[in-house]
């Protein structure tokens, strides 16, 4: 995280008397909140009914599946709805087990289908024995950068990153970024974003684009440069009108930087129309929070926790649930906390189970885990966070005085409501 504490945040933390102006204008994005308006979620349905039609003539053919297999992963990835991708995870089991050809990329396929529903460590096996075939290593080994920082094994991360090193490939300069922004790095992060943005948009690559210009846009966002993101964004939706993630992003923005929270559910309600995903309650109910609202707030963050209870998502929701747990049901939180670490022990996942022994009572226990395995290992703003919650409990002043700083310049990724704890630290 950027030390950098720019007026608005500061006029945003501290009540300056002149609002910050808007950086958002709801013109601007209006048209991509007509709900019929789904031009990707269509195409997709019409690749599915051909490719179904196709494999109903015959189940055993190949080609079919994978595209089939394909085509689930990208309705889940459109409408939020998790049995497409578990459909779509058995059908490319079923390919490989039916191919006598590449079984690579069958592995590939599948860890990637274990990543997007957090089964890591299943997906890690994949990669490693898909690295066993002669074949197409960079793409496994870029997997396997992926899945490796995700479980906080960055000394393997930073090797797999010196193998697939080139400086002029896009997947390598994105990953490259991620790299940076781990290690604190967010100016460099964001020039290699640049760098791969140039790239996407050299060889006007719908798909490059669409991933570059979101994910730059939550960068700049990270480093307070809230007017590029916000364009960034726009770009984003006027290549994939109907991107869901990018406005839920500008949701975040108008409640987090504006603080306008009929306009933030206005647009997250559009969205909810045609992706259904659990999360949305879970951002509804910190705004009602925020507007002082305590019953619509738990309404919708039982609305979040029922729709999470659907055994098909597993351990996705499992970081979101920790944090909401440990205010609820501290003993859940310690629970699911410490099997949330067996699937990724990273100083992210730590500092989940440090707030949780703290809310449960315990801030010895919560400072030792701090001190062991979050502390000068990570610039997440949440974990700073917790941590200063954490030595404030165990009566760290000077601690406590120097992350209050840095944690001013998090107002924006932190809300509304952590901004206000933050003044209290």
């Amino acid at each position: 995280m950027k030390k950098i504490i720019t007026l608005l945040l500061v006029a945003v933390l501290f009540g300056c008397q002149e609002k910050p102006k808007n950086i958002t204008d709801s013109k601007d994005y209006d048209p991509y909140l007509i709900t019929n308006n789904t031009p990707s979620k269509d195409l997709i349905q019409e690749e599915f009914e051909y490719w179904q039609k196709e494999f109903d003539n015959d189940s055993t053919h190949l080609m079919e599946m994978s595209r089939l297999s394909g085509i689930h992963a990208a309705m889940f990835a459109s409408s939020g709805d998790i049995t497409e991708l578990k459909t779509s995870e058995k059908l490319i089991k079923k390919s490989h087990d039916v191919s006598a050809r590449n079984k690579d990329s069958y592995l590939r396929s599948l860890a990637h289908n274990y990543v997007s529903q957090h089964r890591f460590k299943e997906a890690q096996v994949l990669l490693d024995s898909a690295y066993t075939y002669p074949d197409n290593h960079k793409d496994t080994e870029m997997m396997l950068f992926d899945v490796a920082m995700e479980m906080g094994e960055y000394s393997r991360a930073d090797t797999l990153l010196g193998k697939i090193k080139d400086p002029k490939d896009f997947n390598y300069l994105i990953r490259l970024a991620k790299w940076s922004d781990h290690n604190g790095n967010l100016d460099a992060a964001i020039k290699y974003m640049e760098q791969a943005k140039q790239i996407a948009e050299e060889r006007d690559n719908k798909g490059l684009k669409v991933w570059v210009y979101s994910n730059i846009g939550d960068f700049y966002g990270h480093a307070g440069r809230l007017q590029d993101s916000y364009n960034s964004y726009l770009k984003t939706l006027a290549i994939e009108p109907d991107n869901h993630y990018v406005k839920k992003q500008l949701a975040w923005m108008v409640y987090s930087s504006e603080r306008n929270t009929k306009e933030a559910n206005r647009i997250l309600d559009s969205v909810m129309v045609n992706h259904k995903a659990p999360d949305y309650y879970l951002l509804k109910g910190q705004i009602a929070a925020y507007e002082g609202n305590t019953s619509e707030a738990n309404k919708e963050y039982d609305m979040f926790i029922k729709a999470t209870e659907n055994p098909d998502y597993g351990g996705m929701y499992n970081a979101y649930l920790i944090d909401l747990y440990a205010d609820l049901e501290p003993q859940k939180a310690l629970k699911l906390a410490a099997k949330e670490i067996t699937n990724r022990a990273t100083p992210e996942t730590y500092q989940l189970l440090a707030y949780s022994q703290l809310k449960a009572g315990d801030k010895e226990a919560a400072l030792k885990t701090i001190e062991e395995y979050v502390e000068g290992k990570t610039s997440e703003p949440k974990a700073l966070f917790h941590s200063a919650l954490i030595y404030k409990a165990n009566g760290m002043k000077d601690k406590v005085a120097s992350l209050k700083e840095e944690l001013m310049g998090a107002a924006y990724e932190l809300g509304p409501v952590k901004s206000k704890e933050i003044e209290r630290l």
